[in-house]
Parts: structure tokens; sequence; C-alpha cells
């Protein structure tokens, strides 16, 4: 049965890996997480290498891709394709590696996305999605969502995005993740993308209104908490993306506010960075370096005295060859006895 989650964490290509996603569940436990985006066509290339059966390499490969810890739950797959044989499989698998539901990436504007015929480029073709999702759909029980934007170049308007997610809808998407911005697949680049274009909530918000039976969520320029609890008055769920990375504390009412649930204390940074250690201990024996982690916590001390030493003593300490989880350690002391 599909949830509806009023608070998750957008994907981000490099930056919602395992660990941070980690990170973002010592904050919430109960907002939905995102994988980075898994391109489909790489997963069957994966199953398909004759080669790969060699001492486990194959299922080496898929755990790199597809690997995550049960306490990243609940979590959502992202996938990027629009091949409906190559979604499907690629659906099958986050049944069996035990995701929560599936996600098809039909926002992303990237240059490289967009010659590999999958992200944004896609609105142009609400078929092709929608065959995508119907395949998904049917391969598995997972529920299957799709992110996308409010249009793209010139095909904006409310009329095309209204055709858009009925054509899917009626292949079987049920929520729609909407990035309030179109996005412009010449002339921009994916950073000037999160930026230039103007920022419509409006636009998501009579989406809604239209299409009441649908569950709408907005992704774009949600900033704070309290703005999250203004738009959740029009819209069915929000998701944070790069205002989660760059201050992941700032989310801590989430649960209390958005599930109301109290029983989880406010993170402190101390918490956060402590709450690592033991997913950086199974990390490390199996060969994974501490850096990888740490990389994510710079953001978890901000606006104290103290933050910048903290956060370079950190980064230096976790880049010496052979450093493990006792940095993680040491820095969970150091904020400790700051109080923090």
């Amino acid at each position: 049965m599909e949830q509806t989650y009023p608070f998750s964490v957008a994907p981000m290509l490099d930056y919602t890996d395992r660990h941070f996603r980690l990170l973002m569940r010592q904050v919430s436990g109960r907002c939905l997480l995102y994988t980075e985006m898994v391109v489909a066509r790489a997963l069957r290339h994966i199953l398909d290498d004759t080669t790969a059966d060699r001492a486990g390499e194959r299922q080496r490969r898929l755990e790199r891709l597809l690997g995550f810890d049960p306490e990243e739950r609940p979590l959502a797959l992202q996938l990027g394709g629009d091949d409906p044989a190559l979604l499907a499989a690629a659906t099958r698998l986050a049944a069996d590696w035990g995701y929560d539901e599936v996600n098809l990436n039909v926002g992303c504007p990237s240059e490289k996305v967009r010659l590999g015929r999958f992200g944004a480029c896609l609105m142009a073709d609400p078929q092709q999605v929608a065959a995508c999702v119907a395949a998904m759909a049917a391969a598995s029980p997972l529920p299957v969502t799709v992110k996308h934007r409010i249009g793209i170049d010139h095909r904006d308007s409310f009329a095309e995005l209204v055709d858009f997610v009925d054509t899917v809808a009626a292949a079987g998407a049920r929520r729609f993740a909407v990035h309030a911005r179109k996005a412009w697949l010449e002339g921009l680049d994916p950073k000037q993308n999160r930026t230039v274009p103007p920022l419509r909530w409006d636009i998501v918000q009579r989406l809604k209104q239209e299409r009441p039976r649908l569950t709408i969520e907005l992704n774009g320029g949600l900033e704070t908490l309290e703005i999250c609890q203004a738009q959740l008055h029009h819209l069915d769920g929000v998701m944070v993306g790069r205002a989660a990375y760059g201050h992941p504390l700032r989310w801590n009412g989430v649960d209390a506010t958005l599930f109301m649930d109290t029983n989880r204390p406010a993170a402190r940074s101390s918490t956060v960075v402590r709450g690592l250690i033991p997913h950086a201990e199974r990390w490390c024996r199996s060969g994974g370096r501490v850096w990888a982690i740490a990389r994510h916590l710079v953001h978890v001390v901000e606006g104290v005295s103290g933050a910048r030493a903290w956060r370079g003593a950190l980064t230096r300490d976790a880049g010496v060859r052979g450093a493990g989880p006792e940095v993680l350690d040491a820095a969970a002391r150091q904020l400790e006895e700051r109080g923090y």
C-alpha cells in the first residue's frame, strides 16, 4: 500500500549516498529518503556481464549501486532511463533488495542525462513516460512515483503540465514530486536550472487543486520548516534538497511537527556524529574509507564558536590514509565537551 510522506529529502547526485542518508536518519526517523539516481541500463549491464560471476563480483557491483542499511528505511530508489523493459527489471531488483518504492527521474536537466534520453527531456514525451511507469508498476508491488518539472523550454503551459500528469497517472503513478521550476534544456547548466527559472509554487498548488485525488508534493526553494508547514496547507508533501544537505540540523523538528511523533529527541551535532560511528565501523571493516562519511558531516556544526576549526580538524584527520572510526569518536567528543 502506498504511503504519503509529508516530508522527504530529495535525491541528489553525489550527495544522497548511503552515508548522508544515515546522517539524515539521525535527524528524522520518519521522513522518506531517496537514493542518488541509479541508471537502469547500468544495472542491466551488471546483470548481463558474464565475467562478473567470478568471486562474487556481480554482487559487489550491485551492492555499490543498490546497497543500504536497514536503518535508512523508508527509502526510495530513484531510477533513470527511458526503456520500459530495463526499468521494469530495475524495479524488480528494487523489490528484491528491500526498497519501499521506486521513483522515475523526469526532472534532471543535465546534458549528459539528456543525451541518454532520460530526465527532464522526457516531459516532451508523456506517452513514453507512461509506458515506463506502466512497466515498472507491473514488475513489482512497489509504489511507482515520478519526480518532474513544471515544464521544459517553451513547453511550459499549465495545460501541458496537466496533460503530462494525467497521462502518467493513468499508467499507474499516484504520487508526483514536482520541482516548481521549469527546466531550460539549452542554455542553462544543472546548477543554473536550480536557481534561474523562477519558482512557481502557485502552479504546483493549482495542480493539486485540479487533481485532488493525486498525491502532489512540492520541491524547490523550501528553506525552513515553517515554510514547509505553510505549503502543507495546500499540498500533500514537501521535498527538500540542498537545504537539507547544507543545514541538516535545521530539520530537527520534522518528526514532531509534520509526523506528530514526539518520541524522538532533537538531534545535536554530537549525537549525529556519534550515531554514525557504528556505521563507520562496519564501513571501514568492509574496506571503505572514513572520509566517505566525514565529508558529509561538515555541515552539522554551523553558527557556533569553533565550528571552522572543528571542520578543519575533521577533514584533515579523516583524509589521513588508514584513518578509521576513531576520527568520528574524537570529533564527537570535541563537540560533547563544548555542549554542542
